[in-house]
């Protein structure tokens, strides 16, 4: 695949994920009040995850690995590598919400901590998740 189809894929993907987590936010938050921060945020990350996870191993490493020890095995592997992109994420968020105390701000806390944690989890996938991966990033697909 070319590097630029590898941005331009990878990129469209986390946006995806990015606009799921948030829409589950949005639903935690009209369900249980402004209040609800913790529990939006892990529900947006939980929905997220899983979202990513299923484009990343068909679409961006081509793993085809089937059955349940191996899908969890490398999803335990994918969530333990996210654990430092989600915390960066959730700083980010977070500081934004207590700095500004609104909505907008707090939202763009979270596309600023998700796209950065997105580039630092792609490095990290591609060296310990999906190490029996065909990605090969130049040669055309």
């Amino acid at each position: 695949m070319s590097l630029r189809t590898l941005v331009l894929r990878y990129s469209c993907f986390a946006f995806l994920a990015t606009v799921t987590n948030l829409g589950a936010q949005r639903v935690v938050f009209a369900a249980f009040g402004d209040n609800a921060l913790i529990p939006a945020i892990l529900v947006g990350t939980a929905v997220g995850l899983v979202l990513k996870y299923i484009l990343d191993k068909r679409w961006i490493f081509y793993d085809l690995g089937a059955g349940f020890l191996d899908h969890g095995k490398k999803f335990s592997t994918y969530t333990a590598m996210g654990i430092v992109t989600t915390a960066i994420f959730w700083g980010m968020e977070t500081a934004f919400w207590l700095i500004w105390q609104t909505d907008l701000m707090r939202e763009l806390g979270a596309i600023l901590g998700l796209a950065i944690g997105y580039v630092v989890k792609f490095n990290m996938d591609r060296r310990f998740v999906f190490t029996d991966s065909s990605l090969s990033i130049g040669a055309s697909r």
